[in-house]
């Protein structure tokens, strides 16, 4: 049985559903797989139903949950709430693929996880006969908030909070979770960036404060640093790979390369593990826009805060400190758990750390990271439409531009993905602005306007909001963000009694 350990003090162990339940370790650190020694051929999922992939892989990897649990979590995830019955579509594009993520609920790729989570979790709640509330505290640069709270809406037990900074996240995000439904949900808006969202998410599993206030409650995350978030994004790649080879375009074994719009260094560790596990996988392209501190670790070996921190229209990377990149430092060294700490507490008190050139070499051998200013990412969703009668949001454009990129200056024309992130329509204004040059001050004219123009129908979840009522619109200072999780573990608490 696998087990899971902490980045920062690997005799921290737990089997797979308590490091779901836990989220983040005690000391910091993120829940990382003790050995990585599952194999997975693709061959061993081409015929297979998104369903019946999503079977495979995560049971290979969260091992402790029965065969009847993981059916019951799989299929009451991925049904009628996506759009199409495949999940993730593929299409083809010049130069390569995407691989639409965005067909689910909320219209962004962090459905895929976020549907199965709250199911995971309340599996596991049920495999310790528990009945305290877990609190799942969740920071967002847009699309992982509404996502988590659309997926734990009401789930028995359970309560989420999601911190998203106040200005940073397109108008459509932040009215997808300022009208969210269930009584065991609150937004938070925060007067910072993701990252101070981030910090004080994280710092909430240490703080005397919240843990004094946490009667009956115990705290988790909803985040790509919980190991049950993002084990299923795992699936997507063998799923994308299947259809590749089942449409003639690669045969099976063939190498491919994926191009991933990241901030937050999730989606694309997903990659490595896949890769990990037996994916016949050439490159990982990491693709950053003009907060481009991935692109320059990976070029330098250097992780470096120095930087101004730039508000874009890709804002879900719009991130400085890449939590998932941890696990990977922890994965290569070995599991050298001082190591890794060393280097966080660096970048905690220094704002860097450097990696030696071994483990830059290993980094290098898997990823190449690019990264694309505002100017680029606009002319490549003007160009994608126009050229190719294709509709993307800036993430996939950031992604897409990024495999240009890298096929052009290294001759690589490996086959390659694009991870298509999120649906257009939640980035309106933008997207029609890069398409027509018009701006327009309402979302929603916009958002008719785009589809006027483009023949795309608008997502169901997205054309709705125009009615729905605002329920949530508190905000806070940065440096209140522990005060008031504490209330919220208070007033969790005091419903517990």
């Amino acid at each position: 049985m696998t087990r899971y350990i902490s980045t920062r003090n690997k005799e921290d162990a737990l089997s797979a559903h308590e490091a779901v339940i836990a989220g983040l370790a005690k000391d910091g650190g993120l829940y990382t797989p003790e050995s990585i020694d599952v194999r997975i051929s693709p061959e061993e999922i081409l015929n297979d139903t998104y369903q019946e992939c999503a079977e495979k892989i995560i049971g290979a990897l969260l091992d402790d949950y029965t065969k009847e649990e993981l059916h019951e979590c799989v299929y009451g995830a991925y049904d009628e709430k996506f759009d199409t019955e495949e999940i993730v579509p593929l299409r083809r594009v010049r130069d390569g693929w995407l691989m639409e993520l965005w067909h689910g609920p909320t219209s962004a790729f962090k459905d895929i996880a976020l549907t199965i989570l709250p199911r995971l979790l309340t599996a596991a709640y049920k495999k310790e006969n528990r009945s305290d509330i877990v609190s799942i505290l969740t920071a967002t640069s847009g699309d992982t908030g509404k996502a988590a709270l659309s997926g734990f809406a009401d789930v028995p037990n359970t309560a989420i909070t999601v911190f998203y900074p106040e200005i940073g996240v397109s108008p459509i995000q932040k009215k997808q979770m300022a009208t969210s439904k269930g009584a065991n949900v609150e937004v938070i808006a925060v007067k910072g960036n993701f990252d101070d969202c981030q910090r004080m998410v994280k710092e909430a599993v240490t703080s005397k404060e919240v843990l004094d206030a946490c009667k009956g409650v115990t705290i988790s995350s909803a985040n790509s640093i919980n190991i049950g978030r993002l084990v299923p994004q795992i699936v997507y790649y063998y799923w994308a790979y299947a259809k590749l080879v089942n449409a003639g375009e690669i045969k099976c074994g063939d190498k491919v390369n994926f191009a991933v719009p990241t901030g937050n260094f999730g989606d694309i560790l997903a990659g490595y593990l896949a890769m990990r596990i037996g994916l016949p996988v050439n490159k990982l392209i990491c693709a950053s826009n003009t907060n481009n501190v991935l692109t320059d670790f990976i070029n330098t070996g250097v992780y470096s805060l120095d930087r101004q921190f730039h508000t874009t229209m890709s804002p879900s990377m719009d991130i400085l400190i890449s939590s998932n990149l941890e696990r990977l430092l922890f994965i290569l060294s070995g599991n050298n758990d001082i190591k890794v700490s060393a280097m966080m507490d660096s970048l905690k008190q220094k704002g860097s750390y450097r990696v030696d050139d071994v483990m830059l070499k290993k980094i290098k051998e898997n990823f190449c990271g690019y990264w694309t200013d505002e100017e680029e990412c606009a002319v490549t969703i003007h160009d994608l439409f126009v050229e190719q009668n294709c509709l993307i949001d800036p993430h996939t454009a950031v992604g897409y531009s990024a495999m240009r990129r890298y096929q052009r200056e290294t001759g690589d024309y490996t086959p390659c993905v694009v991870l298509s992130t999120a649906s257009p329509y939640k980035f309106c204004k933008d997207v029609l602005s890069c398409i027509t040059g018009e701006k327009k001050d309402d979302d929603f004219e916009a958002m008719d306007e785009l589809a006027e123009v483009s023949g795309m129908k608008v997502p169901a979840n997205l054309s709705e909001l125009r009615s729905l009522e605002v329920r949530f619109t508190r905000s806070i200072a940065k440096e209140d963000g522990l005060k008031a999780i504490a209330e919220r573990m208070r007033g969790l608490g005091n419903v517990q009694d």
